[in-house]
């Protein structure tokens, strides 16, 4: 939609996603993202953290699904997705405001771990490529024996 603040966070799960599923079935993770910006002090040699952001976000369906099986707390994310801003008042009457993430991209970050990765559907495919030739199954799959057309090497 125009207008959406698009952002992209980069920092490690504050607590382990929680799972729940809507009355109608949906499933929606919540997760807590904290970024603290690393400054270079040139005077001291040191590095020095600034203050931390703590962001809320959720994220739903299939993905809700996956995030919950794959993040821990302590993984460090790259999260990309919609700012959202929501004010209400608290128990002792005194408005407050929040920003949250409402999340459409989430994976771990690789610069300082690894990570194998699985896709979560199972469906097999089945497309034919520019000579006619059958290929089976999904050439990004990582126990794909044969190449995507069944000639080529495997890396």
């Amino acid at each position: 939609m125009a207008g959406e603040t698009v952002i992209t966070v980069i920092g490690n799960l504050v607590d382990d996603p929680e799972l729940e599923f809507t009355p109608s079935g949906h499933a929606v993770a919540k997760f807590r993202v904290a970024s603290t910006p690393r400054t270079f002090d040139r005077q001291t040699n040191e590095w020095k953290d600034d203050e931390s952001l703590f962001l809320t976000c959720s994220v739903w369906r299939q993905t809700a699904e996956n995030v919950a099986a794959s993040l821990a707390r302590g993984t460090r994310v790259i999260v990309q997705g919609r700012l959202k801003q929501r004010s209400y008042e608290d128990r002792e009457g005194v408005k407050r405001t929040v920003y949250e993430l409402d999340v459409e991209e989430v994976g771990p970050s690789l610069r300082n771990a690894t990570a194998a990765v699985t896709k979560a559907n199972g469906r097999q495919s089945s497309t034919s490529n520019s000579y006619g030739q059958q290929a089976q199954g999904d050439p990004w799959a990582t126990n794909n024996t044969a190449g995507r057309y069944g000639n080529e090497p495997q890396f």
